[in-house]
């Protein structure tokens, strides 16, 4: 004869979704987006390939998990660093085609390192080609799935999604995560992203999906939910856009010392000096003449969070950072 649980008995763990044998995804950490590795008879795909940091780490994976096999094509959702740092490795390593979104194809041609954000996040990337670009309302087959090329501006004007109506999946980059999104660098620069952030959620609403894939983070199935704390986050930042600002800083930061591990105050200092999406984001929380004592602040928040460690001439990052 069964029992019933007892009324204070935890309840069961949430199992993660599940996907289709031909999608599988190298869950990064934040220094690095997710690769998402799509294998069918016709070729062996990657979506997003990680910061040039861990550019070995991501072709080992890859490697390993093709077992013999060549990676025949790279796609980008957009060519922040942390999705395209890898790039150039893949393609030295295999002669794969390269499909980037088609507004960004003009910057990457003549390699200008201020419109691809790198100079402007202090960032780097190694010079990577492509061979043809993928714009909203393109479809291509990838792990035997038809695909949706969506666009997905806000967190970066070029960006895009990819939906598989047929498994009902969503590689959504950095438009959505289970527990937000990316940085909405637009806004920044004074120019719009608020509201085409809002309009990308929407249409993520109107889609049929099981699973996300996120940029960050691993794949969840509560959409509904991860949406309702997007459009609250999105709510809060555009009520007072000097939010996005704080917020931008404060992950600029950490994502530097996720790469380098360690900075004295006078290279964070040196960093805002030469980096025009921090300078940006400064100047909407404070004069210039305030922006050491400015970048202090927030290394001392992000202390009190754990996502750093201050000395009194640093940071640096704690241990078991990823």
């Amino acid at each position: 004869m069964s029992r019933s649980a007892p009324a204070s008995a935890s309840p069961p763990a949430t199992l993660p979704p599940i996907l289709p044998p031909s999608i599988r995804v190298f869950e990064r950490g934040w220094l690095s987006s997710n690769n998402v590795l799509l294998v069918d008879e016709a070729r062996a795909a990657l979506v997003d390939t990680g910061y040039a940091t861990h550019a070995a780490q991501t072709v080992s994976l890859v490697r390993h998990a093709l077992a013999g096999r060549a990676l025949d094509t790279i796609v980008n959702t957009h060519l922040h660093s942390d999705h395209c740092g890898g790039n150039a490795r893949l393609q030295a390593q295999w002669p794969c085609e390269t499909l980037i979104p088609a507004a960004s194809a003009s910057a990457v041609r003549g390699w200008d390192e201020a419109r691809l954000s790198y100079l402007a996040t202090g960032q780097t990337c190694e010079r990577f080609g492509f061979t043809g670009t993928l714009a909203p309302g393109a479809r291509l087959t990838l792990g035997g799935f038809e695909w949706d090329v969506i666009g997905a501006p806000g967190h970066d004007p070029d960006s895009l999604m990819l939906y598989a109506a047929g498994p009902r999946v969503l590689i959504s980059a950095d438009a959505l995560w289970e527990h937000g999104f990316g940085v909405i660098f637009p806004e920044l620069e004074g120019e719009s992203g608020f509201t085409e952030q809002r309009a990308v959620l929407d249409a993520i609403a109107q889609l049929d999906v099981a699973v996300v894939i996120p940029g960050h983070g691993a794949p969840f199935a509560n959409v509904e939910a991860a949406l309702e704390r997007a459009y609250a986050r999105l709510a809060w930042l555009s009520a007072d856009p000097a939010r996005n600002a704080r917020n931008a800083l404060k992950v600029l930061i950490v994502f530097k010392l996720l790469d380098v591990r360690t900075m004295t105050f006078a290279a964070l200092d040196a960093m805002l000096a030469q980096a025009s999406a921090m300078r940006a984001a400064a100047r909407q929380l404070a004069p210039e003449s305030a922006w050491p004592a400015l970048m202090r602040e927030l290394a001392g928040e992000l202390a009190k969070s754990g996502a750093l460690v201050m000395s009194e001439n640093g940071i640096e990052a704690p241990a078991g950072m990823a």
